[in-house]
């Protein structure tokens, strides 16, 4: 297995991704299938990343399966169309990746038809994720209350001015937000729930 090389990575993959590869050949068709669509749709969008955690508990239940071993494979399935996304893959590379990961025929075939049906999708969400890869170096932030405006009913209104230090990989630049105290509640909620998923995905 150490003489592979594989295109989703540049190092051999550990010998627990072979034994959930493993593990998935012994699952049916169908529920392969489910687990498939998990996937994608996580990384369609990770927003619903609780949605994902119930799914997944759900299906260990009704499958028997161990809810830890469960979570480790779906790590390791979910691992290569993510990095496949990064690097461009073609699906012809993945599909040679699936196989000498040891997945059936079959499942790999499957797992490349579902990845030509959502690669439109996937690459919209990689867009969208661009600012959430980069790395937040620092942030400022002030709270203010407006004090005069055309429209009374937002006079004494409390708001929240952020100020993002962001590193793209080709310098450091600002971005600036003004968040009423409502949205800046759903910002931090979404925050919270991306901070859940990296965890669980860890």
């Amino acid at each position: 297995m150490s003489a592979q090389s594989f295109h989703f990575s540049q190092e051999t993959p550990p010998d627990s991704m072979f034994s959930d590869i493993q593990t998935l050949n012994k699952f049916q068709d169908e529920q392969f299938g489910h687990l498939v669509q998990y996937v994608f749709e996580f990384l369609t969008d990770p927003t619903k990343s609780s949605r994902l955690f119930g799914q997944l508990e759900d299906f260990a239940a009704e499958n028997g399966v161990s809810g830890n071993a469960l979570k480790n494979v779906f790590k390791s399935i979910l691992s290569i169309p993510n990095s496949a996304l990064k690097k461009s893959l073609s699906p012809e590379q993945i599909k040679e990746d699936l196989d000498n990961l040891g997945l059936s025929e079959g499942k790999a075939s499957y797992f490349v038809d579902q990845w030509r049906a959502n690669l439109v999708g996937l690459s919209r969400s990689a867009l969208r994720q661009t600012l959430m890869v980069n790395q937040l170096v620092d942030m400022e932030w002030k709270f203010g209350v407006t004090a005069a405006s055309s429209e009374l009913d937002k006079v004494g209104n409390t708001f929240l001015q952020l100020k993002l230090v962001i590193n793209t990989g080709n310098g450091v630049t600002n971005s600036y937000m003004e968040l009423t105290l409502p949205q800046f509640y759903s910002f931090l909620h979404e925050m919270e729930k991306a901070k859940a998923s990296l965890e669980y995905l860890s």
